[in-house]
């Protein structure tokens, strides 16, 4: 079993080596890829020293499985050459996600689509994970017509230098900037660059991805991102209107017999979701589950998980075991 991890030096890159060792993905050889002037460099994995190699090299070395979080140019320019290679590659990018030739997973809810046959599967856009977790089941009882959904996502989900920018404008030190505007004690309702439409493509990426992961085009979704001065872990609320009725408690009840979803609401207890709480954790947690008055059959949902963990490299890994389980591995 040969694993490779593309863009291991990254935040998600190094949080999906985390989740390999906590949960003891078996392999037999670990191959790590960085940026060229990362090359040579060590990575300490598992009590053992790994060097840093070039992605072309570790392509002809045909691995197995290949998680990439290396950014949407490079898998676009990789993956295809790594597939043919026989290699399953497991995409964290944009790149691959709306290609209707290919699968867009979050395990617990479409696994059974994959096939020996999927060579380049893509893992979904954070927001989009956390978000379906909590709506799938409800989908399936109720059946969703409408979703309305802000984010308040952390600067984690921008990459290392934005890490760096809240840093040093908590400390007040001059440094590079990623955003157009400073992000501690504000909040910017900006996320990635901005379409004809007035949307960001963060926005669509919500839209369009949870259509397709819950096979239904006809649910009805629109979302506002917005980015806050927190370090892990995005929030969401949002607010589902379903065809058909429901009481509140069946909805705890559903979402607490959810495999990978955790209940937190006792609002009278001060009992509810908070990034804070939420750090290198695997669930998606929920709470403030209140039905909106304003109209019938829709509910009001907070909606929290660790953006870099479930929201991106759990998921990715979780695919990987779902392939390796069911013997999809060539």
């Amino acid at each position: 079993m040969k694993l490779a991890v593309v863009g291991a030096t990254g935040l998600v890159g190094q949080e999906i080596l985390t989740v390999l060792q906590e949960r003891n993905f078996p392999f037999d050889e670990l191959y790590l890829v960085a940026s060229e002037k990362s090359i040579g460099q060590k990575v300490s994995f598992k009590g053992k020293d790994y060097a840093i190699r070039s992605i072309e090299e570790v392509c002809n070395l045909a691995p197995d499985i290949a998680i990439f979080s290396a950014g949407a140019g490079t898998s676009l320019e990789w993956a295809p050459r790594y597939a043919e290679k026989g290699t399953i590659v497991i995409d964290n990018s944009s790149a691959w996600r709306m290609d209707p030739t290919k699968k867009l997973i979050v395990p617990e809810i479409n696994g059974h689509e994959l096939t020996i046959d999927d060579r380049i599967i893509a893992n979904p856009n954070c927001s989009t994970i956390q978000m379906v977790m909590v709506l799938a089941p409800l989908h399936v009882k109720f059946k969703l017509k409408r979703v309305v959904v802000s984010t308040y996502q952390a600067v984690t989900g921008t990459g290392k230098d934005a890490v760096e920018q809240l840093m040093n404008e908590r400390n007040n030190i001059n440094g590079p900037k990623v955003y157009p505007h400073p992000i501690d004690f504000n909040t910017l309702p900006h996320i990635d660059s901005f379409l004809d439409n007035g949307y960001t493509k963060e926005e669509m990426k919500i839209v369009n991805e949870t259509r397709k992961i819950l096979s239904d085009n006809t649910i009805g979704v629109t979302a506002t991102a917005v980015r806050v001065p927190t370090l892990g872990g995005h929030a969401e609320a949002v607010n589902a209107e379903f065809y058909h009725d429901f009481a509140c408690s069946e909805i705890r009840a559903i979402l607490a017999s959810t495999p990978g979803v955790i209940v937190q609401d006792d609002p009278k207890n001060n009992v509810y979701p908070m990034p804070i709480n939420t750090r290198g954790r695997d669930e998606v947690f929920v709470g403030r589950i209140r039905r909106d008055e304003s109209q019938p059959n829709t509910v009001n949902l907070w909606i929290v998980a660790d953006n870099l963990r479930k929201g991106a490299a759990t998921n990715a890994v979780q695919i990987a075991e779902f392939m390796m389980e069911r013997s999809l591995v060539y």
